[in-house]
C-alpha cells in the first residue's frame, strides 16, 4: 500500500492553540475531521492514521515544539518507511497574504525555524510543503508576537475556506501527486 506522511507544524499547549504559528495543526485537525479520524498521543507527535483510496495516511503534529519538527518528522519518516516525495509539510509564512496556499517541492525554510530543522535534519530542501499565507501585519521587531498571536475573528471567519481549499490540495497531493496539485490549486 502506498504510504504518506502528513505533517503539520504547530507548538503544543494551550496558549499556543489557534496562533497563526499553528497553522499547521489547526489544517491538519481539519483533515482528521474530514476523514473521521482522531489523534492520539504517540512519540514525538500525535498520530493519526487514515485510507484515501488505497492510500495509507499517517498524519502527524510533532510535539516538539516548532524548532524541533525535524526530529518528529525524521522519526516517522523512518517508523513507516516513507518515501520523502510522499511527504507533505504543512506551515505558516510570513510572506504570503493571509490565506494564501502554495505548494512547493523544494526550497529553503526561510524565516520559519520548524521548516529549517527539518531541512538541518534531513539534510536536504527537497520535500513537499504546502506553505499557509499568515501574513506580515506587524511593526519591525514585533515578530514573534505576531506568529504567536491568535488570529483576530475577522481572520478566524476568513480562514474557514482556506483550511478547507487546504484539506483538498492535501487529498489531491496524495491522489494525484505534487506537480498536477501544484498546477490545479497554486493560484486559487
Amino acid at each position: 500500500m502506498n504510504k504518506f506522511l502528513i505533517a503539520g507544524l504547530g507548538n503544543i499547549g494551550d496558549e499556543y492553540a489557534n496562533t497563526r504559528h499553528n497553522i499547521g495543526f489547526i489544517v491538519l485537525d481539519a483533515l482528521a475531521r474530514d476523514l473521521g479520524v482522531t489523534f492520539t498521543s504517540s512519540r514525538y507527535a500525535s498520530m493519526a492514521e487514515a485510507k484515501i483510496k488505497g492510500r495509507q495516511l499517517i498524519l502527524i503534529k510533532p510535539s516538539t515544539y516548532m524548532n524541533l519538527s525535524g526530529k518528529a518528522f525524521k522519526y516517522w519518516l523512518d517508523k513507516e518507511n516513507i518515501e520523502l516525495t510522499n511527504a507533505l509539510v504543512i506551515a505558516d509564512d510570513l510572506d504570503l497574504e493571509p490565506g494564501v496556499l502554495r505548494m512547493r517541492v523544494k526550497g529553503s525554510g526561510g524565516t520559519h525555524n520548524g521548516l529549517n530543522h527539518i531541512i538541518e535534519t534531513l539534510n536536504t530542501q527537497e520535500f513537499a510543503r504546502l506553505r499557509f499565507g499568515i501574513g506580515r501585519n506587524f511593526a519591525q521587531g514585533f515578530q514573534v508576537e505576531y506568529v504567536l498571536g491568535r488570529w483576530t475573528k475577522e481572520e478566524e471567519k476568513a480562514l474557514i475556506p482556506r483550511v478547507e481549499l487546504a484539506v483538498e490540495m492535501i487529498k489531491s497531493f496524495v491522489l494525484q501527486g505534487v506537480s498536477r496539485t501544484m498546477n490545479e490549486y497554486n493560484n486559487r
